[in-house]
């Protein structure tokens, strides 16, 4: 199966859709279970909207800010995933060196083959280490690292303020004096917009070798028969993905119902103030000149913290 990943921006309010395509081939990964993150290959697919080079400068340029403008040299990504972010990173030369964590044994996997095949050998073999860890709990013997990301939402898993203590704690030790750690969440509204769950889904065209069209992913995250608990904040999204008009060898779906919570700004400071974190500012993107309290432009709450 050959694919691509297009229009690498926000996706549109109605969830139909991405703006103008970009071609980007991903390695293929045969499904080990149906389990949303045992197929990391679709999984990428999904987010393949993301613009990796905006939201980089992004991250370097947000710890710059509180560093007389030096960029991390070594950084640590969270829950990583495939960790685009960290592979675009060294690729761009923007940082010195990259740790990706995840539990995920297929994450990792189909990670460090996207990165054999994407970094020099070099930075490859020298510059990248993806690890089995859980985020919520883990301990580190490489020399502290200068940031750390968890990005597209990924702190949602940690449902309880236990975990997530846990977790900020983890990073503490991970970083030097002034590192910095970078989250981003859905932006509060979503929260206090929480009646009743809706529906969220888009679809990603599929090219073959050719270029021509040879299908599409279709995504849902977030379903409307979705239950939400406003005591704990946690919503049970629906997760669905599947291949539509590809080769019946190459099908692949998966549906499954995922626990979330969803993060208010001030249990952000609340949990930083704990693990030894000060929150230095809020945005509405990962993205420069997007104020969090942009009712037009802000779809996430990113938060950038700093270790005290």
């Amino acid at each position: 199966m050959a694919t691509s990943r297009r229009g690498r921006r926000r996706p549109s309010k109605s969830g139909e859709g991405f703006g103008a395509p970009q071609e980007l081939v991903v390695a293929k990964a045969k499904p080990k279970g149906k389990r949303i993150y045992s197929l990391p290959a679709l999984y990428d697919l999904a987010f393949g909207y993301r613009n990796f080079d905006e939201e980089i400068e992004f991250l370097i340029g947000q710890h710059q800010l509180l560093h007389d403008g030096t960029s991390p040299s070594r950084v640590l990504e969270l829950a990583a995933g495939p960790a685009r972010h960290s592979i675009y990173a060294l690729q761009s030369s923007k940082i010195a060196s990259a740790t990706a964590l995840d539990n995920s044994m297929e994450m990792l996997e189909y990670s460090k083959e996207i990165a054999a095949e994407e970094l020099d050998v070099d930075t490859y073999e020298n510059d990248f280490e993806y690890l089995q860890e859980d985020m919520s709990e883990f301990h580190l013997s490489s020399e502290p690292f200068d940031s750390a990301w968890i990005l597209l939402g990924s702190l949602q898993h940690l449902t309880t303020n236990d975990k997530v203590i846990s977790c900020f704690k983890s990073v503490q030790k991970s970083l030097v004096d002034g590192g910095t750690l970078i989250l981003e969440l859905p932006h509060p509204r979503e929260t206090f917009s929480m009646v009743e769950c809706t529906r969220n889904g888009w679809q990603v065209p599929l090219d073959d070798e050719n270029g021509e069209n040879s299908g599409e992913l279709d995504i849902v995250w977030g379903d409307d028969e979705d239950e939400f608990d406003p005591i704990t904040q946690v919503r049970q999204f629906t997760v669905a993905m599947e291949l539509k008009g590809v080769e019946e060898k190459d099908a692949q779906s998966v549906r499954e119902v995922v626990p979330l919570r969803l993060f208010t700004a001030q249990e952000i400071n609340a949990f930083a103030l704990i693990a030894g974190f000060e929150v230095t500012s809020f945005h509405g993107a990962l993205a420069n000149g997007v104020d969090v309290d942009d009712e037009n432009e802000a779809f996430r709450l990113v938060s950038v913290l700093r270790k005290i």
